[in-house]
């Protein structure tokens, strides 16, 4: 019994608990934020597309949508970082402590989140989207689907893929020392996971980006491809399948 009680305490003591409790509540936040957030008039903030309140209420929605996507999946290579981060204190090393790696890959989905943001209003305009958010000319989701199911098979879809399953890998390849070699790892570590799934990403204009039923399967399929021992040629298959769907829903 005592031995339970010193090891509970000793878990309280950790600063990775605290980390990992903050961002289960942020990402079980994020989710609360998108099912209750609701779409202004005609897509719009300020009655203009183009202008900047719109623009930045359209930032703020992928932002905190990417967090609720992207958090869980990174979930693996957090935790081993963490664990990278108590050896080296053991062993008298230098390694950033674990929120300065998490800012890191915070920053690279930001930044992808600002451009998501530009595409989404443009697709507005130019009437690939509807006000809803969810696609309206066929032929051209077709070609979202097709273009994502190419990435899927692409070498560099497998590069980015390998070091986002393997943190292993990721840490003896990129391991850098102090404060700003942790922050870097971060930034490369969020851009290799862009580099998995920004094809994936843009499957949010097919079904709706507001589609929480779309957005939650994007995220189960993510989370599965980068945490789950699947087939080696589950890339290829994913791939090929967004392909065919892609060529139906064009050709119909």
């Amino acid at each position: 019994m005592r031995t339970k009680t010193l090891s509970l305490v000793n878990l309280f003591r950790e600063e990775r608990f605290y980390v990992l409790f903050g961002l289960f509540a942020l990402v079980g936040l994020s989710w609360v934020w998108l099912f209750f957030w609701e779409m202004p008039p005609a897509g719009a903030v300020g009655g203009e597309i183009f202008s900047l309140p719109n623009y930045l209420a359209k930032f703020l929605m992928w932002v905190i949508m990417m967090v609720a996507m992207m958090m869980p999946s990174a979930l693996p290579m957090i935790l081993f970082y963490s664990g990278a981060v108590k050896k080296t204190k053991t062993d008298g090393g230098n390694l950033a402590p674990l929120p300065v790696f998490i800012l890191g890959y915070f920053v690279i989905w930001t930044v992808f989140s600002a451009w998501a943001a530009f595409l989404q209003i443009f697709f507005q305009v130019m009437g690939v989207v509807n006000s809803a958010l969810e696609g309206s000319e066929p032929l051209i989701l077709g070609g979202f689907l097709i273009l994502a199911g190419l990435y899927q098979v692409s070498p560099l879809k497998k590069t980015c893929l390998k070091f986002c399953q393997h943190p292993v890998m990721f840490i003896s390849k990129h391991w850098q020392p102090g404060t700003s070699g942790g922050f870097k790892m971060g930034l490369v570590h969020g851009s290799y996971c862009v580099g998995c799934c920004w094809g994936l990403m843009m499957l949010l204009f097919v079904g709706g980006v507001m589609n929480l039923l779309w957005v939650a399967a994007l995220a189960i399929f993510v989370l599965l491809e980068k945490i789950l021992p699947l087939p080696r040629r589950w890339p290829q298959f994913s791939g090929l399948l967004l392909i065919a769907s892609g060529l139906f829903l064009a050709i119909r």
